[in-house]
């Protein structure tokens, strides 16, 4: 039997998911939380084997209660339950120890597969998310690579400094700064600074 517990801020959702769930045999429902704090104090006295989470909570990011429930009871399988389908949210859950991710569209079986994997220790990612993932390293894969003193200097030009600003920062000379500033923008086919600093935001630099 697999005990099942839903954190969520939208009363909705943990229906919906209570009316997908409650006539499964293998599945047990131990509950519900609407804030992060409730969460923390049902683990305070309980144990279960799969914790939905939603990543936006009203006291508190999902991300950070996903750490947080990881260090009290490292054997609770996470399976991030979210309607956030960018990659960076993805990677984070996953790196503070979240099982798995399923964007809340997915269907009940998707929904019952993801559960019944993590609940193995083993990790899941719904369909959509694959391709989110995937999507994003091929994107990475084809940026173009600065080095790291590229990236300081980009950094540096986002922050609004001039190259005189950045060469005394950086204890080097104008001349240094100015050719790595070429170098970056033509690695990146950009034409001038507002273009450079649109370019690395767009594109998870900065």
């Amino acid at each position: 039997m697999i005990k099942v517990f839903i954190v969520d801020d939208h009363p909705v959702v943990v229906e919906g998911i209570y009316s997908l769930l409650k006539n499964v045999d293998e599945i047990f429902w131990a509950g519900h939380a609407l804030t992060a704090k409730a969460c923390i104090e049902f683990f305070d006295q309980n144990d279960i084997n799969v914790l939905l989470m939603d990543i936006n909570l009203p006291d508190k990011s999902g991300i950070e209660l996903c750490a947080e429930i990881k260090n009290k009871k490292p054997d609770t399988n996470i399976l991030a339950l979210s309607t956030l389908n960018q990659p960076s949210y993805i990677h984070k859950m996953i790196e503070k120890g979240a099982n798995g991710y399923i964007l809340k569209n997915s269907g009940k079986e998707e929904l019952l597969e993801a559960i019944f994997t993590v609940a193995q220790g083993k990790n899941y990612l719904c369909s959509e998310a694959v391709e989110i993932v995937k999507n994003a390293e091929m994107k990475e894969a084809l940026q173009p690579s600065l080095t790291r003193r590229e990236k300081e200097i980009l950094t540096l030009i986002a922050g609004g400094l001039t190259n005189t600003e950045i060469a005394e920062k950086l204890f080097v000379s104008h001349w240094t700064v100015d050719s790595h500033r070429k170098s970056i923008m033509t690695k990146l086919n950009t034409k001038n600074t507002a273009a450079l600093i649109k370019y690395a935001f767009e594109n998870g630099w900065l």
